[in-house]
């Protein structure tokens, strides 16, 4: 009455010949791309207001991203045209408090202690501007 099944189970397909990433590497996709996602934020607030320690850490953060991509240097897109509007500031302060902190637990669970550290800075640099106080 029913067709037999003809494809390959997923747990045969599981033993195919292709590369596995280890969880490492995993840890290292994901936190580079928080990174770099607190990057693109970071350049948004940047074209809001000119700030020398934003853009200190904006290349600091690139530089962690290349490392983690292994010399592959992140892209960056052009920031969008907005006026400093002071609740669209304080909008990109809360998703760059919040890249920031998942980027914190992602550092953190890798024992990568510069990585943890910039994330750190930038979580806290956050909160400060929202008026948040930091444990």
């Amino acid at each position: 009455m029913y067709e037999p099944i003809r494809t390959k189970s997923v747990h045969t397909m599981a033993d195919a010949d292709f590369p596995h990433r280890t969880r490492a590497e995993e840890l290292d996709i994901r936190l580079a791309g928080d990174l770099t996602a607190l990057l693109t934020v970071t350049d948004e607030l940047r074209a809001l207001a000119t700030d020398a320690e934003l853009d200190e850490v904006a290349q600091e953060l690139v530089d962690q991203i290349t490392r983690l991509r292994d010399g592959a240097a992140p892209f960056r897109a052009d920031p969008s045209v907005r006026d400093a509007d002071p609740e669209h500031v304080d909008s990109l302060h809360h998703r760059a408090h919040t890249l920031a902190g998942h980027a914190v637990v992602i550092a953190t669970y890798r024992s990568d202690e510069a990585a943890m550290a910039l994330a750190s800075q930038c979580r806290d640099r956050h909160a400060s501007a929202l008026g948040l106080t930091t444990a």
